[in-house]
């Protein structure tokens, strides 16, 4: 048998042509447009590198040879393949006839450090005041949705604020495809599994989460929810399973929640509309909304409360905690912007206070200014 060293050596020499970019820290995406076109992503911008596959049966013959190494398979029939190098980066291609000019692989680098809070502070994506927020709304198990686009950072403020979990509980992450780098001393880590070429043998993120409520965890993280899971997620949220996370697709935070709405529809479990809307309400406490901006950097944009659903005016209620002003672009085309605290208090206080812990001064500093001087901090739109 082969050993799984040499197994992984000659899958890489399949893929020699970016080969240096998978071994360039700078470098997290590679896209490969057929084997003449090649684009990676540094510090969220795009550019065109020289280096191309010497032909179409090269480019197919590396996938199919990591289809092989990820044991799942490619043809005709099934042309999408999503799989991960031996790093953990994560690869979804799609080949002939789908594409009918492809392959088409995109390559989602897998970085073994951690990304932390701090580093988000130096990057600028979030302040020292937001992130000490964030602290206390994790720490005081409030059940937290990380939301963006494609590329945003959401796997990476997942990881990033997982490192305030007490290390004292145990943590149960649930993913399709392994992403999540909890720096926790219990933590448990599940994958979904599709089926095989029989149709057989898939486990979905719906089974583990299921399975995972009988498991005894502290909280529960989802790596990405986007379908029927949603409405086993939110109704662990309302019945006593604190501290849940997971991240999603969405533009803003109030499209989070009707996008959380479309995949709770998904499930094959019928729930009256209004029962949905208002446990939606109920269960998920706040969203972090993170953007990649137009200069590439990648920023929280909004921290915002979900108070609850109102049925007379059938909307959610939602405040926003903290907002990015922007201020235009600099000399260097960068996006000049601060995320700020509004002056608005969440409604969540007293349970941050149950956990013993507190927002900084001074969020609550300018939210006492906001009373004394009568200003009106009005609840947010979630940027709209």
């Amino acid at each position: 048998m082969i050993s799984k060293e040499v197994f992984e050596e000659t899958l890489l020499q399949f893929f020699a042509p970016i080969r240096p970019y998978l071994d360039d820290p700078s470098v997290s995406e590679i896209m490969i447009n057929g084997p003449d076109q090649i684009y990676v992503e540094r510090r969220g911008q795009l550019e065109l590198v020289p280096t191309t596959f010497s032909s179409r049966e090269a480019l197919t013959a590396a996938l199919r040879n990591l289809s092989q190494y990820v044991g799942k398979y490619v043809s005709e029939e099934r042309p999408i393949l999503e799989g991960r190098f031996p790093d953990g980066s994560r690869v979804e291609a799609i080949l002939p006839p789908a594409a009918p000019e492809g392959p088409y692989v995109a390559i989602r680098r897998f970085f073994k450090e951690t990304l932390t809070v701090q580093r988000l502070v130096g990057f600028d994506s979030l302040t020292p005041v937001a992130a000490a927020s964030l602290e206390a709304f994790v720490v005081a198990k409030t059940n937290v949705l990380i939301a963006g686009g494609t590329g945003s950072g959401k796997t990476s403020m997942l990881n990033a604020l997982s490192g305030f979990i007490p290390e004292s509980e145990r943590v149960v992450v649930i993913e399709d495809s392994r992403e999540v780098q909890f720096q926790r001393p219990h933590v448990v880590q599940l994958e979904a599994r599709p089926p095989d070429q029989k149709g057989k043998g898939a486990v979905s993120i719906r089974d583990l989460f299921r399975a995972t409520l009988r498991m005894r965890p502290d909280r529960v993280i989802v790596g990405e929810i986007r379908g029927g899971e949603a409405l086993d997620i939110v109704q662990a949220m309302t019945s006593g399973h604190g501290g849940c996370m997971g991240t999603l697709h969405a533009t803003y935070p109030r499209d989070t929640l009707t996008r959380l709405e479309t995949m709770c529809m998904m499930s094959d479990i019928e729930m009256p509309l209004a029962a949905m809307r208002a446990q939606i309400g109920s269960g998920v406490n706040m969203i972090v909304q993170v953007s990649r901006l137009q200069d590439g950097s990648r920023k929280v944009t909004h921290i915002t409360e979900v108070r609850n659903f109102d049925l007379v005016s059938q909307k959610y209620e939602i405040q926003d905690i903290f907002v990015r002003e922007y201020h235009g672009v600099d000399a260097d085309n960068r996006v000049i912007s601060q995320l700020v605290p509004t002056g608005i208090l969440p409604d969540c206080l007293p349970q941050l206070h149950e956990h013993g812990v507190a927002l900084p001064d001074e969020v609550m500093e300018l939210a006492n200014e906001r009373a004394r001087t009568g200003a009106h901090a009005h609840a947010g739109e979630g940027g709209r």
